[in-house]
Order: C-alpha cells, then sequence, then structure tokens
C-alpha cells in the first residue's frame, strides 16, 4: 500500500488524506451477497423520479422509484434493523447500538429497486432527499440514509471514489480552531475512534484525478442523518459505513446531485 500525499485538508472538517484502499481487500470485501431472511421496508417519501438531468444522462435511461419487487435479491447484510444497527465491535472499537426506531424507516438501510438508471458499482447520492444508493447488478441498490452539507457547502458532479481509510484521523482546518480555540489540541489530527467526526470508514473522492476535497464518511451522531448540517461531506450511520466500505473498491463511480 502506497504512502499518500499528505497535508491535504477537507472541507469536510479538515479531515486529512490518509490511505489507498487496498484493492484485493475490499474486492474480497465486496463478495457479501448470499442467502437469508430479510425485512424490507418500504419507500415512504421517495415516489418521484431521481433527476440527474444536469450531470448529462440519458433521461430515458432513468426510472420511477416502483414497490419493492416481491423478487428482490436477497443480502445477508441487509436483514432487520435491530440486526443492522446493533452494536458491534470493529478495528478495536465497540460501536453502540443505534436507537434504530428514532430513524425514520426510509433511512435505514434497505434494498430498493434502483431509481438512477446507473451501471452496478456507481454510489449516487441525492441530496435533496438524504439518500445514498449503491446501484447493484439485476436492477436493484442497496439504499441508505445520509446527512449532507449545510447551504453552501454542498459539492455535485460525476467522481470516483479514489482512497479509503478505516478509522480515519481526522484534522481539524486553521479556521475551525481559529473559531474553537479548544480543538488546538488537534491540529496534528485526532486519531480514529468512538468520538473521531469521520467515524468508522472514510472515502475519498476525486475528479480528473483531483482531490474535490469530500468524502464520504462514519458519523457517531446518528441523529444527524436525514439533516443538512455538516461542513460539504456525506454522513451514514457508522453501522451503515462499515457495510458500505465493504462493498465498493478503489475507482467506484460517484455522482451527487
Amino acid at each position: 500500500m502506497r504512502e499518500l500525499p499528505q497535508g491535504l485538508t477537507s472541507p469536510c472538517n479538515g479531515d486529512a488524506i490518509e490511505t489507498e484502499i487496498s484493492e484485493n481487500q475490499l474486492s474480497r470485501r465486496a463478495m457479501l451477497s448470499g442467502a437469508g431472511s430479510l425485512a424490507l421496508l418500504g419507500l415512504a417519501g421517495c415516489s418521484q423520479t431521481l433527476d440527474l438531468s444536469a450531470l448529462q444522462l440519458d433521461g430515458g435511461t432513468t426510472g420511477s422509484i416502483r414497490p419493492i419487487r416481491p423478487s428482490i435479491s436477497v443480502d445477508r447484510n441487509i436483514t432487520s434493523p435491530a440486526v443492522m444497527y446493533a452494536s458491534v465491535t470493529d478495528g478495536g472499537f465497540t460501536l453502540p447500538e443505534v436507537p434504530y426506531l428514532k430513524v425514520k424507516p426510509e433511512f435505514r438501510r434497505q434494498i430498493v429497486v434502483d431509481p438512477t438508471g446507473e451501471q452496478p458499482g456507481t454510489i449516487v447520492v441525492h441530496s435533496q432527499e438524504r439518500l445514498l444508493y449503491l446501484v447493484q447488478p439485476g436492477g436493484d441498490a442497496i439504499r441508505y440514509g445520509v446527512g449532507i452539507g449545510k447551504e453552501g457547502f454542498r459539492w455535485s458532479g460525476r467522481a470516483n471514489i479514489q482512497y479509503g481509510k478505516e478509522w480515519p484521523t481526522w484534522t481539524p482546518p486553521a479556521e475551525m480552531i481559529a473559531r474553537k480555540p479548544e480543538l488546538v489540541k488537534w491540529q496534528g489530527g485526532q486519531p480514529g475512534g468512538l468520538e473521531n467526526p469521520l467515524g468508522a470508514r472514510a472515502l475519498y473522492i476525486y475528479q480528473n484525478g483531483q482531490d474535490t476535497g469530500y468524502r464520504i464518511h462514519g458519523s457517531p451522531e446518528w441523529w444527524s442523518i436525514g439533516q443538512a448540517m455538516s461542513s460539504g461531506c456525506v454522513r451514514l450511520i457508522n453501522q451503515d459505513i462499515i457495510d458500505l466500505y465493504s462493498r465498493v473498491s478503489r475507482k467506484n463511480p460517484i455522482v451527487v446531485v
């Protein structure tokens, strides 16, 4: 695993670029599909077609979100919320249970009919609806609830997932330290952990080979899912970012609208 450029900061609370995703490691993680029972949730509040026209997509390739098909694919990691959001030990840290009943059903991890028309493996973030889709083969998608950036801090466009980090270091930028002097203790970087703003995983977004400064990352603040309150990045519940991270590899395309 080669070293990455040092000292770059992000509008996503100043996280530093760290480590390239191991293709072999993630390709193994990506083979997670299997048989199992699942409790599928409806698509409340998301009946419209995703508007991707601004990104020069053929309008004929997108379709309205339809009720979940009885024959929808089965995935052993998409089960009941009580299982998906239970306490889990990962990387030496024990993530607490998420009180999923306080999370709106549409923001819980689930398999849905793909509304994007994108190729399998593509990540689509629909900022207005606070939803992230990972397109699957066969016309399905895995859907996660997300929190997004505040107005004026958002990014949109087409790019790729270039790097990833488990339990990433968070480095507050100088302007944030100026506003909150108590953060000076982390000017050299806050190690990964349960209180780290980047959560259990971070995926780094590059466009045309250049760092956009934006990330998809976990968050200990599960209550922020569905809100616009970050510094521009896309945040998921920690249990969800662990699941998403296990399914993607270097160069996965991403569309943010």
